[in-house]
């Protein structure tokens, strides 16, 4: 490995860092929510958009992130871990609670930004020959994240409070700013700064969703994501008592294995798009053993396994399909604008399921989802092959 090499691989390493610190933006206050009832009383259910309102700017916001990205994603990074670390510790004063949720929607912004430009950094960053583990790296920051979190965070509550969390969590951050300040290297800025005006805007979001390379990944991505989370909220209390936790603690860790060996090794031989495609056929059969074994702990975590080579593939397709620097921070806007969409409506539409059609309803929401992941994977490639472009 050359000299140059090792210092992509740490630079690598560094915007996995700041992903997890995005991540954690959800983690610290998700794992530690009954911690957080106890700190705000008064709350009742309303207290839940402490963590759902890191998600709304994403909706609508998610392909302008990837524009002003495009424009230079060093320095909006570092602006991101920036605010991130000042909103934590911002939160670190328990604020009032309209205080403290506004505090969230702000947060939303650093979340967005930093995980729509530290990929596209990564895969400018990375050799081409290494990018398929570059970005199976990336793929895996919120699981990471999350049991990194699980972990410590409940010994760090019970020590200091939330408060003492909110305070880690503002230091993190913003140690990377400052890491990622001296490591990214400074580049000019683009020649045409993509406008920003609301006509343009919608004009964007029109060009990017009709392109079959730059609306790919986001629009498979879209179909993980109302899954994933939802499956994580749902499943484990389907399931006797004795496997809930053994259940809640594997899946996630399920999915980054096989991401970081099955989906590694798959991507080093195939196009990133039939491994996204395989995942999903494989997470279908998976889906139809959550009725077959309803018992058995282990559907569910082959489901999570499988999702694993989806995260993997669909990361690994945005340089893959979109070389240029702008197209990538464009199409990581989308798959942040789609995720966030995916994040928001599946738990209330696998609920739905549940309500009405108990496992049989969970089975038949997952199968139409993952189907359609394939179909609409399989259509643009078509597209892609009909335009001239290779066929990924």
């Amino acid at each position: 490995m050359t000299q140059t090499e090792r210092s992509a691989g740490w630079l690598i390493i560094a915007l996995w860092a700041a992903g997890l610190g995005a991540a954690a933006q959800f983690a610290k206050m998700a794992v530690i929510f009954p911690a957080l009832q106890a700190a705000y009383p008064e709350a009742g259910a309303g207290l839940g958009l402490a963590v759902s309102l890191l998600s709304f700017l994403g909706i609508g916001l998610g392909l302008l992130a990837g524009l002003i990205t495009a424009r230079g994603p060093r320095r909006v990074l570092i602006f991101a871990l920036g605010l991130g670390a000042a909103v934590s510790l911002f939160q670190a004063l328990m604020p009032p609670l309209p205080v403290l949720l506004a505090s969230r929607v702000v947060e939303g912004l650093s979340h967005l930004l930093i995980v729509v430009a530290a990929p596209s950094l990564i895969g400018q960053a990375s050799a081409p020959r290494h990018r398929p583990l570059a970005m199976t790296l990336w793929s895996t920051f919120f699981g990471v994240a999350f049991a990194l979190v699980a972990w410590f965070g409940p010994a760090v509550v019970a020590r200091g409070g939330p408060a003492l969390l909110f305070v880690l969590h503002a230091g993190a951050m913003a140690t990377l700013a400052l890491v990622l300040a001296r490591m990214l290297p400074r580049r000019p800025p683009p020649g045409a700064p993509l406008p920003l005006d609301p006509r343009a805007l919608l004009r964007r979001h029109v060009e990017i969703y009709r392109s079959p390379a730059l609306s790919a990944p986001a629009l498979g991505w879209l179909f993980y994501t109302l899954t994933f989370v939802s499956l994580m909220t749902v499943l484990p209390a389907m399931l006797a008592p004795a496997e809930r936790a053994l259940v809640a603690v594997t899946m996630p860790l399920a999915g980054i294995a096989c991401a970081l060996s099955l989906g590694v090794a798959l991507l080093r031989r195939w196009p990133a798009v039939p491994v996204v495609v395989l995942g999903f056929g494989l997470a279908l059969l998976a889906a139809l053993g959550l009725v077959i074994w309803p018992a058995s702990p282990w559907p569910p975590i082959a489901l999570a396994a499988t999702l694993g080579l989806v995260q993997a593939g669909s990361f690994t397709a945005i340089p893959q399909l979109n070389p240029a620097a702008e197209a990538q921070s464009l199409a990581n806007g989308a798959v942040a604008q789609m995720g966030n969409l995916g994040n928001a409506l599946g738990t209330p539409l696998l609920l739905w399921a549940v309500e009405g059609f108990g496992r049989a309803g969970m089975a038949g929401f997952l199968v139409g989802a993952y189907g359609l992941g394939i179909a609409v994977h399989l259509g643009l490639a078509r597209r892609r092959g009909a335009g001239g472009a290779a066929p990924a």
